[in-house]
């Protein structure tokens, strides 16, 4: 299998001396870790503040205003560009510097993400804990992103397969939750953003961890066989393998929850029966584990459905999921990944080590990993720890942005950084 390597993208930082310029339907204000003073932003905080996640701390680097909206009218209508800003040429040319365009629909599938993390329930306390805070029909509004032109169709909820101890039904019942909400899917109705956008947009967005199986998921850390692949491998490398956290979350069941693997597809199955004599695109997006998730939904969809549209996945914050197979497989099947990353993000560091891009390495199979030794780098030939970043990258640094004051492990991992 012939691949092309792809150049890692130089840092887009902004001139120090002068404030970046922001579309004028996007309106946004300085990082503050002081409360607002506004009475439209107290109750917001308040509920901010039952968000017990690190991964989506309260200090709340954007103000949404809910009298503008990065939906519909207000937005740049994209046309006969829709397919390049969806990464059909790998988003060649629109990264450094960021196309104005391409950052409108960044923030507003960031919308999307942020709106499942303001949906689900945080508050351990309560007998509603894991679930989702609002029904379908008004989640969007309810979460602050009105207007969207989108209309909720599922549900999705993800389930951990590791087997607790006895012991645990001692604990807190929160403690040993197996099957939580972690996102949903939406599809654009309203013909106005439809035309704006060129074609009709499934969106499925993913929150981040949040429970405590899901942080055990997270550490379970050493790569795994995909379970029908799909194809054979490529003669040169290994079988496609993953994270084996991330893939338990996405194909774990119980007889009373769907995995997450079975819902999607059914969803999606759905939707394409439905919409499929008209131009049609999966978005998938998330932060953090989220991002893995959206990454796994994307190979599954186009490995397992004969009739699968173009799908893009928007990556925040999103950690290493595959192996190098892994990546091949998704390139080859078509799938663009956009990964937006903090540079003093250490989330978008691990799991693992990371192949230098090297042709030689594709040529010699020789595994090169930055910043070891050679004997070492023998030995990590035969560990299920070699990683392989996947998509572009377009990648910030939080400590030049002039809306932070300052920034630490948390914050950088933030979403709204």
């Amino acid at each position: 299998m012939s691949l092309t390597m792809k150049p890692v993208i130089r840092p887009c930082r902004f001139p120090s001396t002068t404030t970046p310029t922001l579309p004028k339907y996007v309106p946004i204000r300085c990082c503050t870790l002081t409360q607002p003073t506004s009475r439209q932003l107290t109750k917001s905080i308040e509920d901010h503040r039952r968000f017990k996640s690190w991964e989506h701390t309260p200090i709340s680097p954007v103000e949404y205003d809910r009298t503008a909206s990065v939906f519909t009218s207000k937005a740049v209508k994209l046309g006969d560009r829709w397919k390049e800003y969806q990464g059909i040429r790998d988003w060649e040319g629109l990264l450094d510097p960021l196309d104005e365009n391409l950052r409108g629909e960044i923030l507003r599938y960031g919308y999307f993400v942020e709106a499942a993390y303001r949906s689900f329930e945080f508050d351990s306390s309560s007998p509603t804990y894991g679930t989702c805070r609002y029904p379908k029909s008004t989640l969007l509004d309810r979460s602050g992103i009105p207007d969207t032109g989108y209309r909720l169709t599922r549900n999705l909820r993800a389930t951990s397969g590791i087997q607790l101890p006895r012991w645990i039904e001692k604990a807190p019942s929160w403690v040993g939750i197996q099957s939580s909400w972690i996102g949903y899917v939406a599809v654009c109705q309203d013909k106005e953003e439809i035309a704006r956008l060129g074609r009709r947009d499934v969106v499925i967005a993913f929150r981040g961890t949040a429970t405590g199986l899901e942080w055990l998921e997270n550490l379970r850390a050493t790569l795994t066989p995909l379970p029908n692949a799909g194809s054979n491998p490529s003669p040169d490398w290994s079988e496609p393998m993953v994270e084996s956290g991330f893939l338990s979350l996405y194909t774990s069941g119980t007889p009373e929850s769907p995995s997450l693997q079975e819902l999607v597809r059914g969803e999606v199955s759905r939707l394409l029966q439905t919409y499929g004599d008209e131009p049609l695109i999966l978005t998938i997006t998330g932060h953090s584990l989220g991002a893995a998730l959206a990454i796994l939904t994307a190979y599954d969809i186009k490995t397992t459905l004969k009739r699968a549209p173009m799908v893009t996945v928007m990556s925040f914050g999103g950690p290493r999921v595959g192996n190098r197979s892994f990546r091949c497989q998704l390139e080859k099947q078509g799938t663009k990944v956009l990964r937006i990353v903090n540079s003093d993000d250490l989330i978008t560091k691990v799991p693992g080590f990371v192949l230098e891009e090297d042709d030689n390495v594709l040529k010699n199979r020789n595994v090169h990993v930055a910043g070891l030794p050679s004997w070492i780098q023998k030995r990590v030939e035969d560990t299920q720890w070699v990683y392989s970043e996947v998509g572009r990258e377009l990648r910030l640094r939080s400590r030049d942005s002039p809306y932070l004051n300052s920034t630490n492990f948390a914050t950088c991992h933030d979403l709204k950084t």
